[in-house]
């Protein structure tokens, strides 16, 4: 369908799960991809799978952690592709415990990359939307647990729902300069970074301690959210701004 023929996209946190699914996927509808990461080997290997299939991507090295190599990447994607028209900022990390065992340092590692980060993306992103003369969609990667509570994710829900709030004041500022600003919101999703958790019964059903009571009955796949982030850049989806779009397969609505 070439949703993004003719763009240039940028995707942090692109070498695996979530990301890595939809560095692939834009490519494969046309988007010329820019993708970070920390780790080298992986996202030499997402750029030679998309280059494989008649692609063209480039990876660059980053970790969001630290916010002061945003612009650079900003910089690189422009010296590589000559512009940037989208991004899916989708970059975060896990983790959390109960509340009385958490300290300073487990709040910055979450919120820096989760949320910190994302603001700092979306600030060089649009800088250089503008400067290009507007238009152009940003996607953050949310989290249900911004909707909906478990024990033990006090920080990190709080990440996401700072994701979800500057999601909606984005959009609206932004919105007069032809940039749309959006978010999806996943439930548990097959990643690196659930799988851990993952158990498998005699009768091979699957169960996560945060995927209880999903009236689909089982674990979103990444592709899945790829999708979704894919519609909200794309044209198709030339007037939704300012939503946080919830992708849990019905567990916010039990």
């Amino acid at each position: 369908m070439n949703l993004l023929e003719g763009k240039v996209a940028l995707v942090t946190g692109g070498t695996s799960g979530i990301g890595r699914a939809s560095a692939i996927l834009f490519a494969r509808e046309g988007a010329r991809v820019a993708l970070t990461g920390r780790r080298i080997e992986e996202g030499r290997a997402v750029v030679a799978e998309i280059e494989a299939a008649g692609g063209t991507a480039v990876f660059i090295q980053a970790d969001l952690g630290n916010i002061g190599g945003i612009p650079g990447i900003i910089a690189e994607v422009v010296a590589r592709y000559g512009r940037l028209d989208v991004a899916f900022n989708n970059a975060g990390v896990g983790g959390g415990g109960p509340i009385e065992t958490l300290n300073e340092a487990a709040w910055d590692r979450i919120v820096d990359t989760n949320l910190k980060s994302a603001f700092f993306c979306l600030q060089a992103e649009v800088a250089q939307i503008r400067k290009q003369g507007g238009g152009g969609a940003i996607v953050f990667n949310g989290s249900v647990l911004a909707n909906i509570a478990a024990p033990g994710t006090s920080i990190y829900s709080a990440s996401k729902g700072g994701i979800s709030s500057l999601t909606r004041a984005a959009a609206v500022e932004l919105g007069p300069f032809g940039i749309r600003v959006n978010s999806v919101n996943p439930s548990i999703t097959r990643t690196p970074m659930t799988t851990s958790r993952i158990e498998t019964n005699a009768e091979g059903a699957e169960s996560h301690p945060f995927a209880n009571g999903i009236p689909l009955g089982r674990l979103a796949e990444p592709e899945e959210m790829a999708e979704v982030a894919l519609f909200l850049l794309s044209d198709r989806a030339s007037y939704v701004n300012g939503q946080v779009l919830v992708v849990d397969g019905g567990q916010s609505a039990t």
